[in-house]
C-alpha cells in the first residue's frame, strides 16, 4: 500500500533584522553603513546625526574665534579675494566687519544652517533617483540618509580643532579649507587659478566618503544598484564644483 503523501512543509519567513538604537545607527555609519540605512525602512528618524553634527560643527567654530578671531578669518579671505582686494581701504574695513557678524551669525546659528544645507541636497538627489530611478525611498529616508552621511564631518571637525590649539599661523588659516584633507590645501592660494584649487578641494576625504554613505543609502532604501547610486551623487557633486568653482573665478 503507497504511503500517503506528506504535505508540504512551509517555509518559515527570514527573521527580521533587530531594529537599531539611534546610538547603534550612529555606529553603524562608520563601520556598518548598510545596516544603518536599511534600519531607515522602519524609522526615518535624524535627530542623532544633527545633534551631533551641530555640537561639533559649533565647537569648531568657536575654536576658530578663540584661535583666530573671526576678524582675521575674514581678512584672509577679502585679501584673497581679487574683487573685495581691490576695493578701497575703507570698503575693505566695511567688508571684514561685515564678514565677522556673518561668521557670529552662523556660528550661534549652525544647527538651523544644517537644517538648510541637508535640505538642497536631498531634494535634488530625491527628486533624481525617484524619477530617473523609480526609487522607493521616501523624502523622510532621503532626508535622513543625508543627515546619517554627513557624520564623517565631525571627524574633520575634530581634526580642525585639534590644528587650531596646536597652533596654525592666524595670517594663513583658510576658514574654507581648514585641514589638510584635500588637495587644494596644498595649493598656494596665490598662484593657483581659483578654479584648479576650487576643483581641487573637491578630492577631500570627508566628501569622498559622504558621498559613498549617500549612495549606499539610496541602494539600501530602494531598489538601485549601489554602484550606479553612487554615479549619481557622484555626477551631482561634479557639476556642483564646476558651478562653485568657476563662479569663483569671478570673485
Amino acid at each position: 500500500m503507497a504511503a500517503a503523501p506528506l504535505p508540504p512543509v512551509a517555509s518559515s519567513p527570514a527573521p527580521e533584522a533587530a531594529p537599531l538604537s539611534e546610538g547603534s545607527r550612529i555606529i553603524n555609519t562608520f563601520i556598518a553603513p548598510s545596516k544603518t540605512f536599511t534600519d531607515l525602512r522602519r524609522s526615518a528618524m535624524w535627530w542623532g546625526p544633527w545633534l551631533l553634527i551641530s555640537v561639533f560643527s559649533v565647537a569648531f567654530l568657536f575654536t576658530i574665534g578663540k584661535q583666530i578671531t573671526f576678524e582675521q578669518a575674514s581678512r584672509y579671505q577679502i585679501a584673497h579675494s581679487t574683487r573685495a582686494s581691490q576695493l578701497p581701504a575703507d570698503q575693505q574695513e566695511r567688508q571684514v566687519q561685515f564678514s565677522v557678524k556673518i561668521f557670529q551669525g552662523i556660528t550661534y546659528g549652525f544647527p538651523v544652517v544644517i537644517l538648510f544645507l541637508t535640505l538642497v541636497p536631498t531634494v535634488v538627489l530625491w527628486v533624481t533617483f525617484k524619477v530617473g530611478f523609480s526609487a522607493q525611498t521616501t523624502f523622510g529616508q532621503a532626508y535622513a540618509i543625508g543627515m546619517y552621511a554627513g557624520l564623517p564631518g565631525i571627524i574633520g571637525a575634530i581634526l580642525g580643532i585639534i590644528s587650531l590649539f596646536a597652533g596654525v599661523d592666524p595670517q594663513g588659516f583658510d576658514s574654507n579649507n581648514p585641514v589638510a584633507t584635500n588637495l587644494a590645501y596644498y595649493l598656494d592660494p596665490d598662484t593657483t587659478n581659483k578654479f584648479v584649487r576650487g576643483m581641487a578641494s573637491g578630492l577631500d576625504v570627508f566628501i569622498i566618503w559622504t558621498i559613498v554613505l549617500i549612495g549606499i543609502g539610496y541602494s539600501s532604501t530602494s531598489k538601485v544598484k549601489r554602484s550606479t547610486a553612487i554615479i549619481v551623487v557622484v555626477c551631482w557633486y561634479l557639476l556642483w564644483k564646476l558651478i562653485t568653482s568657476g563662479l569663483a573665478t569671478l570673485g
